[in-house]
């Protein structure tokens, strides 16, 4: 898989591992590096079959298989534990991970996750679905960031949409590809196993998200035995790009120890 590493060059220096969503793309953190860089060795990869990681998936897989990935990932670099952010299906790797090898997770922060697929999100996802399978892949992407962002934000963005649109059908990363992740991300349920997950985890939401509405964080904090909920008022789904300066606040805020904020 693709990865880089920036920020802190130190051996020494806590490493901190970055999951997209279903885009897969490392790229999707841009708007983190310089602020969580300052303080972190920060590991970034595209998913498996996603962006600059292309091959084609088997049938089958699963988050257990995204989890492995990130252990394999982790084992090359030779880094035995690191702080995890994952974003929406990032966050469940997250907590695959910190479930299956929890020695390997310091602290987890899942943004705009879930223990479970809520209905509607499960609306959403059936909705662009649909869209990829019967109208092809530029409408799924022109569609996809409805999904997002804020109105106002797509409204003052336009060139920048219009930018991505063309880069994210160019390296789409196949339907069949999409398919298998959308469908182990809608299978994925949690609820059984978190009272096993011992990893102080961060459920960071933003209340305005339209695709996975805020109480799914909630309901996360609260089933986790040491669960912290965070939230922010606007960003929509993918806030960390909408409003990036509150974002890296108040992850550092929680990532960091007091005495290095």
């Amino acid at each position: 898989m693709h990865v880089e590493i920036l920020g802190q060059d130190s051996p020494q220096a806590p490493t901190l591992l970055l999951s997209a969503g279903l885009g897969g793309a490392g790229s999707f953190w841009q708007p983190q590096l310089a602020a969580l860089g300052e303080h972190f060795r920060v590991v970034m990869y595209d998913h498996r079959g996603t962006a600059r990681s292309q091959e084609e998936l088997p049938e089958g897989y699963g988050m257990a298989d995204m989890a492995d990935d990130v252990l394999q990932l982790l084992d090359k670099l030779e880094i035995s534990r690191c702080h995890f952010v994952g974003h929406a299906l990032g966050g469940l790797i997250g907590l695959q991970l910190a479930l299956t090898h929890p020695q390997r997770v310091e602290k987890l922060v899942v943004v705009n996750g879930w223990a479970a697929l809520d209905s509607q999100t499960r609306r959403c996802f059936r909705v662009r679905q649909d869209l990829l399978l019967n109208s092809g892949v530029e409408a799924y992407v022109r569609a996809q960031p409805l999904f997002l962002f804020p109105a106002d934000w797509l409204s003052a963005h336009e060139a920048l949409l219009d930018e991505e649109l063309r880069h994210q059908v160019t390296h789409f990363q196949g339907t069949e590809n999409l398919l298998r992740r959308l469908r182990a991300l809608m299978n994925a349920d949690f609820r059984p196993h978190l009272a096993d997950i011992a990893t102080p985890t961060l459920a960071l939401c933003a209340r305005d998200d339209l695709l996975v509405p805020y109480p799914c964080s909630q309901q996360l904090a609260q089933a986790l035995p040491f669960g912290e909920l965070a939230q922010m008022n606007y960003g929509g789904h993918a806030m960390s790009a909408t409003d990036p300066e509150n974002f890296n606040r108040m992850l550092l805020g929680w990532l960091l120890p007091p005495q290095s904020r």
